[in-house]
């Protein structure tokens, strides 16, 4: 009967660790497509909802590392200051892995098609679970 016990609870466990892994992925992308959804309303400030408000925010790009979440805003706006730059955005998840309960690491492929000319390149992303809320804490792209 204990053998039983033990493999119903080990069971349940397997299958809660499981389903938060999975419904952590799910939040995770729902972030992400809502930033894609704002970016291409023309919303900066909608798409930075996914970033930790934060002035340890890390953003790497081709200028070199930028703390803040402030600094990151005014580099998006100026990088993109109409909708000829900022044009539509895609972007494709390539591979999302739990570092720990409290971390995921996220590959991604990005791509802008606009009037000022088409640009693309890749993206690391480091999210964190604060305060119950999945956001980034970390983003490299190039």
């Amino acid at each position: 009967m204990r053998s039983v016990a033990g493999l119903v609870s080990f069971l349940l466990a397997v299958l809660l660790f499981g389903c938060s892994r999975t419904d952590d992925e799910q939040q995770i992308r729902k972030i992400l497509s809502a930033q894609v959804t704002e970016w291409n309303k023309g919303n900066i400030a909608g798409y930075m909802k996914g970033y930790w408000e934060s002035d340890s925010l890390l953003f790497i790009g081709s200028k070199g590392p930028r703390y803040g979440y402030e600094e990151t805003l005014k580099m998006y706006k100026k990088s993109y200051p109409d909708v000829e730059h900022s044009g539509m955005l895609t972007s494709t998840i390539v591979s999302m892995k739990r570092l720990s309960d409290s971390y995921y690491f996220v590959v991604g492929k990005w791509a802008l098609k606009r009037s000022a000319g088409d640009v693309g390149g890749a993206y690391t992303l480091l999210l964190r679970k604060i305060d119950g809320n999945w956001v980034i804490v970390c983003d490299h792209s190039s």
